[in-house]
């Protein structure tokens, strides 16, 4: 699947529809979760959503694909609910689904068709907005693109994919005569995870004590960039690359490669950034590693922000050790930060802080024909101090997404990180082909 920004997402120019949705609100309070409330809590602003857009494998009537959207939405409790400001911070209460209408978005004259859907998304799609996610349709001759953006509080990468599969479910029941998802189970809504997490134990000393250390090592606060960015005069609009680092051929030697030691693909990646990283910045590496929470299948149907950080430190390029501390780094995340962070009062954040996002789509237990639907995962453009590393693994190889201040060090330093992992997991997997790969990046 294409990993992309708004700024380089592919679409066709057409006509650009958007489902307007009005909300009903209710006064049932719903839990915040830890990530939920720094998100929302660092204020209502625009490029805080992340989107899915996909063609449809067939025209459908707006009227359809209206009432598939409200299906969905009906089945997926946080889609129905809103976030304000509040004196103890955000509060979140329940909405119900109320009155929609269909409004075309015009595109000006010179405008290219994803600056217009940007324009709408920053718009619709806000951490307090009511509802903060909106339903997109892009007509051409050639056919039909959806694009479903929810602001990040409500969504996660897989998410998205619960979305896209159901929305594509309940177009198929639409066209059919017959009741969406009729006689399934509604998936449980995010907030009773937000729930489960703080009933569960206290972390135990030795993951306190492991988290301390970790962050003590970055200086007390989560991991940074090893080489300058530039960020100390404040935040910087975004630089984006993206790559396809591995085509078919090239990912199928990593996982031979992996298999091999006995480790994931993961491990194997994780090892090659650490060879990077010491190289260029003769550090180890350390970074912010987001985790998902859906730690049992109930929750594998269901849409919400089911992620959560860790901290990953790896000093030794050896594979297996690469694993242990990718093993180690979920450990650490499998507690509620809440309470394992109290000491920091939340999540000690700086300039420049490093995160890496892995996501393999082979192994999700929700999957969509990617490749069919053209469909691609969109981020907003944003103003940025940091550096965000996101992997995609799917069916047509290994991708990444970088983001990063566009500033001249970071494009200097981030640069030749990048370059350089690229190269040495090229080098890696034609060591195991025996044979020379072509360049895969466009």
């Amino acid at each position: 699947m294409r990993l992309t920004n708004i700024a380089h997402l592919r679409l066709p120019f057409g006509r650009l529809r958007t489902y307007e949705l009005s909300v009903v609100p209710t006064d049932r309070a719903l839990p915040v979760s830890f990530d939920q409330r720094r998100h929302v809590g660092a204020g209502d602003r625009e490029g805080s959503w992340m989107a899915l857009s996909f063609r449809l494998p067939s025209a459908r009537p707006v009227h359809e694909v209206e009432a598939a959207w409200r299906a969905v939405l009906l089945r997926h409790g946080t889609l129905r609910s809103v976030f304000s400001p509040g004196p103890d911070g955000p509060e979140l209460h329940a909405t119900a689904v109320g009155e929609g209408r269909w409004a075309d978005h015009r595109i000006g004259p010179g405008q290219a068709v994803n600056d217009a859907l940007r324009e709408l998304l920053d718009a619709a799609c806000r951490p307090c907005s009511a509802p903060s996610h909106r339903l997109s349709l892009l007509e051409t001759a050639d056919g039909q693109t959806v694009v479903v953006a929810a602001d990040h509080a409500h969504v996660d990468m897989w998410s998205m994919l619960v979305i896209a599969r159901d929305l594509l479910s309940a177009l198929d029941a639409v066209r059919l005569g017959h009741e969406p998802f009729a006689g399934l189970p509604a998936p449980p809504p995010f907030a009773d995870h937000t729930a489960a997490l703080r009933a569960m134990e206290p972390a135990p000393a030795e993951v306190r004590e492991r988290w301390r250390s970790a962050l003590e090592e970055s200086g007390g606060v989560m991991p940074r960039f090893p080489m300058s960015l530039g960020e100390d005069d404040g935040m910087h609009w975004e630089r984006v690359e993206v790559r396809d680092v591995l085509d078919v051929d090239g990912s199928a030697s990593l996982d031979a490669l992996a298999a091999g030691l006995g480790v994931s693909a993961l491990a194997v990646v994780v090892a090659a950034m650490t060879r990077v990283t010491r190289v260029l910045a003769d550090e180890p590496l350390r970074a912010v590693f987001p985790v998902h929470s859906r730690y049992e299948p109930t929750w594998h149907d269901s849409v919400g922000w089911f992620i959560t950080n860790s901290v990953l430190c790896s000093d030794d390029p050896d594979p297996r050790a690469a694993a242990a501390a990718v093993k180690d780094a979920v450990r650490l995340g499998s507690w509620p930060l809440e309470d394992v962070l109290s000491p920091w009062g939340g999540m000690p954040e700086a300039p420049g802080m490093f995160a890496i996002s892995w996501l393999d789509l082979r192994r999700l237990p929700v999957r969509v024909d990617a490749t069919g639907l053209e469909a691609q995962y969109v981020g907003a453009s944003i103003r940025t101090d940091g550096v965000m590393l996101w992997f995609v693994l799917d069916e047509s190889g290994l991708h990444l997404r970088c983001r990063y201040p566009d500033t001249d060090e970071a494009r200097r330093n981030v640069g030749r990180w990048l370059d350089l992992l690229v190269a040495e997991l090229r080098r890696e997997v034609q060591d195991v082909s025996g044979g020379p790969l072509e360049d895969a990046t466009p």
